[in-house]
């Protein structure tokens, strides 16, 4: 779970105007920074299957809501992944 400064801090990163908190960019980048700090507990804790079927979860959620934003406006999904350094 992320703190709750830390999620404050990278809702005000990404949000698109000052009321928004659930804008495919806010959720894409929440899902990226758990998604990270996941990937750090599993170079510790390899054998932890269940919280890795949850990583596979998590960037699979990331996964379709960066194909809607595609979908729907392309220079966000460029604008998006620039910003949070995600490959494709």
């Amino acid at each position: 779970m992320l703190a709750t400064e830390k999620k404050t801090d990278i809702i005000s990163k990404f949000r698109t105007h000052d009321t928004d908190t659930g804008s495919p960019e806010v959720q894409i980048a929440i899902l990226s920074e758990r998604i990270g700090e996941l990937t750090e507990h599993f170079k510790m804790h390899k054998k932890d299957h269940g919280s890795r079927r949850g990583l596979l979860m998590l960037v699979s959620k990331r996964r379709s809501l960066l194909d809607y934003l595609k979908k729907t406006d392309s220079d966000r999904y460029r604008e998006v992944i620039g910003k949070l350094g995600i490959r494709k």
